[in-house]
């Protein structure tokens, strides 16, 4: 019998690749992750955002980032960025059908009052607001002579309640940098703890810090296997370790069966030297390589023992943008999902409780770091749009939309449209998506990067 509304911890990764862990075909071993990935259901079509923003905006709302104005990262002094308050989160959702509410860990998705944690439906966090790059920040002695007088503050770890201040708790530096993750799981862990024996169910998101730059390795696992000589293989093994730990407290806590698990990644593994390592799996591209396979398919496994069958391996698509209505349909607030604005996921419960052999998903249209179109997959057919091939290279406009046989052809090797040239029906599918995307933002205008959008009015 399953709870008529289960817990939610949704364990979310930094830049791990598709290839990185051992049920995906990773070298390190993950025996904890390998579980987990055992007692339920392992995604091989999941499918994220182009950055990490993009990315937790659509988890957050359930809507293509490009709609909320975070479709990439925002910088250092370019102003207000992240959700608008208008948004109504999945965490706003789930509070209102009486959750407990909790994020541990990175948000990325606002740095201001009025869009942080707590002010989009969370009602306890520890973490940081933006990414941890930040932490290598006051490791430059220019940067103690310079920022002060430009406005720029040492990057703090803040914690905070709904309704309540936000408090600094310590510098996020390079001092704190192993600990991170360690530090994120106590939090997520007590949290569970506390709600555990509590009268309401409870979501918790720990938005874990590895893998992103800059790295150091927690001291219980730098070097300390002879299996492993490199940073990221340490990274990885701690990794295992933390998820481990989240389901131990779910397990001691006597919850498995009231608990669904998501464990995910909200970008691919880079191709910047600092990470030292990453797999995509057979993909081409990573992930500052949009929209090539690489830099958009991430693993994805879900666990809730009693409810969501074991030892499932899918080709389903799946996608970020998804979790929110799936999660809204398992906590039985389906009639809470907005209906003044467009929602791009789709309710894929019936297919996580085995309850139907589709997810119901069959297409994503992929957005850039430019807020524009790059590609359009329709299950293993892919059309691509526009490409670039890494992070100082420019986005190009191929003549001729480019197109893939993902089932033949992961590695996006061969253009069918330049190696057949009979295809071009193909295009017809494709473009029906996004005369569809077209349609819906003449009706609802996609709202501008940091603006204090209030609504859609009478549309």
């Amino acid at each position: 019998m399953m709870a008529s509304q289960p817990n939610v911890v949704f364990i979310l990764c930094d830049n791990v690749g598709w290839g990185d862990f051992g049920v995906y075909g990773g070298a390190t071993p993950t025996p904890r992750i390998d579980q987990l990935a055992s007692d339920g259901i392992r995604f091989n079509n999941y499918t994220v955002e182009a950055q990490c923003t993009p990315t937790r905006s659509a988890l957050m709302t359930g809507r293509q980032s490009v709609r909320s104005g975070t479709f990439r990262v925002p910088f250092s002094g370019e102003g207000k960025a992240g959700l608008a308050p208008w948004e109504y989160t999945i965490a706003d959702l789930l509070s209102d059908a009486g959750y407990a509410t909790s994020l541990f860990g990175k948000w990325h998705c606002g740095d201001t009052e009025g869009r942080l944690p707590t002010d989009q439906g969370f009602d306890e966090w520890w973490g940081y607001r933006n990414s941890v790059d930040e932490a290598g920040w006051t490791s430059y002695a220019t940067f103690e002579a310079i920022a002060k007088t430009k406005g720029i503050q040492p990057p703090q770890l803040w914690e905070g309640e709904k309704g309540g201040p936000q408090t600094a708790v310590r510098e996020l530096n390079l001092e704190v940098r192993p600990f991170l993750d360690e530090m994120i799981v106590e939090k997520a862990i007590d949290f569970i703890t506390r709600q555990a024996t509590a009268d309401k169910p409870f979501f918790t998101y720990v938005g874990l810090s590895h893998m992103h730059p800059p790295e150091r390795v927690h001291p219980d696992f730098d070097q300390t296997s002879p299996e492993r000589l490199g940073q990221y293989a340490d990274l990885i093994a701690e990794m295992d370790y933390r998820v481990g730990q989240i389901v131990d407290c779910i397990e001691q806590a006597g919850i498995s069966r009231d608990t669904l698990i998501v464990f995910s990644s909200d970008n691919a593994a880079g191709d910047i030297p600092a990470f030292q390592g990453g797999s995509n799996g057979p993909f081409r591209g990573s992930f500052m390589t949009p929209p090539w396979e690489g830099s958009m398919r991430v693993p994805a496994i879900v666990r809730w023992p009693g409810a969501v069958p074991a030892g499932v391996i899918t080709d389903e698509m799946l996608s970020a943008h998804d979790w929110y209505t799936t999660f809204a349909s398992l906590a039985g607030a389906s009639d809470k999902v907005p209906t003044d604005r467009p929602i791009d996921g789709i309710d894929a419960s019936a297919f996580l409780i085995g309850e139907s052999d589709t997810t119901g998903r069959d297409s994503i249209i992929f957005f850039g770091p430019d807020g524009s179109l790059m590609s359009v997959k329709w299950h293993n057919v892919k059309v691509v749009l526009r490409y670039s091939e890494g992070i100082d290279q420019p986005i190009v406009k191929p003549q001729w939309p480019m197109l893939f046989d993902l089932a033949s052809d992961p590695g996006e090797l061969y253009n069918l449209m330049a190696t057949k040239m009979d295809m071009g029906w193909m295009m017809g599918v494709a473009l029906k998506f996004v005369a569809d995307y077209q349609t819906s933002i003449a009706q609802y205008p996609n709202i501008q990067t940091g603006a204090e959008f209030s609504g859609y009015g009478s549309r």
